[in-house]
């Protein structure tokens, strides 16, 4: 009696979970390098017992980062930096290694390169990037090369991870991916910003079709609700 209810319950949990990625995504649409998510679902088949059909369950399992680039937008900042193609910008949140596209930095009191949350934007090794006190031009060239009044000091760390799929956010712009490899060939452009790429327009027009999923198992579910109520009512007389 119950077989109709059990996959339509995992169906709407599902909607309620991609409808809190969506809201997610909308909310940074205009956020600095943030790469938007997509919520990914999986089917279980149950066989039935005997002649009875099988049953299948739609469960959401996982999600995905969408890689596409955002627009680079001119901002003239000297450590306002965006990767065009490839590769993350390497940054150190409590000891652990995280990648960022966006590259909104500065030079802190003791001359480390930081985000804005204060966490160290590291080199190519892994190390913390720093410019001298008192240096009056910083320049960044296109293969993330740092240098201090024309004197090359060490080069940005650009990479990817190993795993595309194993992308774990952690906050906002900043996610986890295990291992991460060099990019050999970086292209970072000095003085521009990566915009979100999340596209409003097409986030709002999926919020829509969930939502009118989700009402729409709703209304089975209070139909197959009030049959089986009047059901019982029947047995009981």
């Amino acid at each position: 009696m119950t077989d109709g209810i059990y996959p339509t319950i995992g169906r709407q949990v599902g909607l309620l979970r991609e409808m809190d990625v969506i809201a997610q995504n909308i909310a940074n649409a205009a956020t600095t390098g943030y790469r938007a998510e997509g919520l990914v679902f999986s089917e279980h088949v149950s066989a039935g017992t005997g002649d009875a059909p099988s049953i299948s369950f739609a469960t959401a399992g996982g999600r995905h980062v969408r890689q596409a680039q955002g627009a680079l937008e001119r901002t003239g900042g000297t450590l306002d930096l965006a990767i065009e193609g490839e590769g993350w910008f390497l940054v150190d949140v409590n000891g652990t290694p995280h990648l960022t596209r966006a590259g909104s930095f500065t030079a802190g009191p003791d001359g480390g390169i930081v985000t804005p949350d204060g966490n160290a934007v590291l080199d190519e090794g892994g190390a913390p990037l720093f410019v001298p006190p008192g240096t009056a031009a910083i320049h960044v060239g296109g293969d993330g090369t740092l240098s201090a009044d024309g004197q090359p000091l060490a080069r940005i760390g650009v990479v990817r991870p190993g795993d595309p799929l194993g992308l774990t956010r952690r906050a906002g712009t900043l996610f986890e991916a295990g291992a991460y490899v060099p990019v050999e060939a970086p292209s970072v452009r000095q003085g521009f910003l990566e915009a979100s790429n999340v596209a409003p327009v097409l986030q709002i027009a999926r919020m829509i079709a969930v939502q009118n999923a989700y009402q729409m198992g709703q209304g089975f579910m209070d139909r197959e609700d009030e049959r089986m109520r009047a059901m019982f009512r029947l047995m009981d007389r």
